[in-house]
């Protein structure tokens, strides 16, 4: 069976849509024209903002038009992750999905439900002409993923809606009113390159296999970080066999915690049995450390050809240093809500090549003081390893109003049609309603969503179920709010 004959038959088909246009952060060129050739074919106002955020707006059923507007929101890009071995170019290649049991995956690479799904489901009450509700606009903003451009862009007055249903939620059954903030933090090292020593065999130590994820939904998990574990091996075999580096590179994206590092070296011929036995010895002992979470850990040490020269000793010793002191995962939990995430920061990025390094990392809290905290101890790391230090792109959270009248209508709605009361919850994840909130700080906001595991990895998945539940929450909940 193909994806687009699941039911609801009119979400799975546009969700399939989606699939086939290339849209990761920072190209949603061919999504934006796609949105706007569907809001324009449906007869119903359409615009593109000074942004590139797409707006459509559908009237009210007949007798709804005095109900509070409702913008339903989701972000059209997805996150470009793939596994190593797998060819695939995300600015041209459509995804390619399948049904696995109750799931739907994507062929080697992200599925794109994050937000996918969240733009079909929108797309799908928009065309729909036998649904009642309200006054209704779509908002589908841009470059969530990656800076939440879309977000900091909007202009205050463009919407006219007074409850905002936000659709980038990932476990069905759970209503979100709160979220948590974030922080880039980015930090520089450059050193001088120098030849090759002499007497040295070249080698590519490779950390793989790890499952990688969500740097905020996932990041309590106790999953490896590629790029700190990278740095377990290279501390040893530089301090103690003499290796010097040429490059390293590791992770590509500041909210997907990294899944793969590889680093370029030189190893004295005399220590390549020792170099050999420490990385055999230590990948054991992490493999054992990791095997309840992240039993895939593939850790080795391969012959290459010699690299044209390797970075100075002194740089190379702070950069390890820096890397492996650096806070990673989860800092605190919350206080308040038992089970959450209050701060943490995952070490996305590191490269070294040419002499520079480079090192990237998202710090995120619900609680504003303690993420500046936590971007003073990584400032302070790195300004004793002599590099320089910026936090850019900061965006605040989303405080839960307990008073929501969104929050009391959703709640009621789904226990009429599940007998259950939904749990209600705050997300350690940046979802756009924070800075959303701050252009339209009267909106009522919710977030919700079906249940999606390992976003932002290529072990991405939607549940089949949950999309059909879902679907039929949200179109009760319009034909009532």
């Amino acid at each position: 069976m193909n994806i687009e004959n699941l039911t609801p038959q009119q979400v799975w088909k546009n969700f399939h849509a989606l699939t086939q246009i290339p849209r990761p952060s920072k190209h949603e060129e061919q999504v934006r024209a796609f949105m706007t050739r569907f809001g324009n074919g449906l007869g119903l106002d359409t615009l593109v903002d000074e942004v590139g955020n797409v707006i459509i707006r559908k009237p009210a059923t007949a007798g709804m038009a005095h109900r509070k507007g409702v913008v339903l929101q989701a972000h059209l890009d997805m996150v470009p992750q793939k596994n190593s071995d797998v060819v695939h170019d995300f600015e041209k290649d459509p995804i390619r999905p399948y049904i696995d049991g109750e799931w739907v995956r994507a062929k080697g690479t992200t599925l794109g439900a994050d937000n996918g799904v969240g733009v079909a489901v929108a797309m799908a009450i928009l065309e729909a002409d036998d649904l009642v509700h309200g006054p209704l606009e779509a908002l589908f903003t841009i470059d969530e993923e990656t800076g939440m451009t879309g977000a900091f862009g909007l202009k205050a007055g463009l919407l006219k809606g007074e409850i905002l249903i936000n659709l980038d939620s990932e476990d069905e059954g759970e209503l979100y009113v709160g979220c948590a903030g974030g922080l880039d933090g980015s930090f520089s090292l450059t050193g001088r390159q120098e030849a090759v020593p002499t007497g040295c065999e070249a080698f590519r130590l490779a950390v793989t296999g790890l499952k990688g994820g969500h740097s905020g939904m996932d990041i309590n998990l106790g999953r490896g970080n590629a790029n700190k574990l990278l740095m377990r091996f290279l501390q040893p075999l530089t301090a103690d066999c003499g290796a010097r580096i040429a490059s390293i590179e590791g992770g590509n994206l500041r909210n997907a915690i990294p899944r793969e590092a590889f680093a370029l070296l030189c190893v004295p011929s005399a220590q390549v049995a020792a170099a050999r036995q420490t990385v055999a010895t230590l990948a054991a002992a992490i493999a054992a450390e990791l095997s309840a979470v992240d039993g895939g850990l593939k850790v080795v040490l391969a012959p290459s050809e010699t690299p044209a020269a390797v970075v100075d000793e002194a740089t190379q010793r702070a950069l390890i240093l820096a890397v492996y002191a650096c806070p990673n995962g989860v800092v605190r939990m919350s206080d308040t809500m038992p089970g959450l995430v209050e701060t943490s920061n995952n070490l996305a990025i590191v490269k070294l090549e040419n002499g520079v390094a480079q090192v990237a990392c998202l710090l995120r809290s619900s609680v504003d003081s303690a993420k500046d905290d936590l971007a003073g101890a990584m400032r302070a790391v790195f300004t004793l390893a002599g590099a320089s230090v910026a936090f850019t792109g900061g965006y605040p959270g989303w405080k839960p109003n307990p008073d929501s009248a969104i929050l009391k209508t959703m709640k009621s709605v789904y226990q009429q049609l599940y007998g259950k009361i939904p749990d209600v919850k705050a997300i350690h994840a940046g979802l756009e309603c924070g800075l959303l909130g701050g252009a339209y700080p009267h909106w009522d906001m919710i977030s919700c969503g079906p249940t999606i595991r390992s976003p932002h990895s290529p072990d991405e998945r939607l549940k089949i179920d949950t999309v059909e539940k879902w679907w039929t929450f949200l179109v009760a909940t319009l034909k009532v709010c």
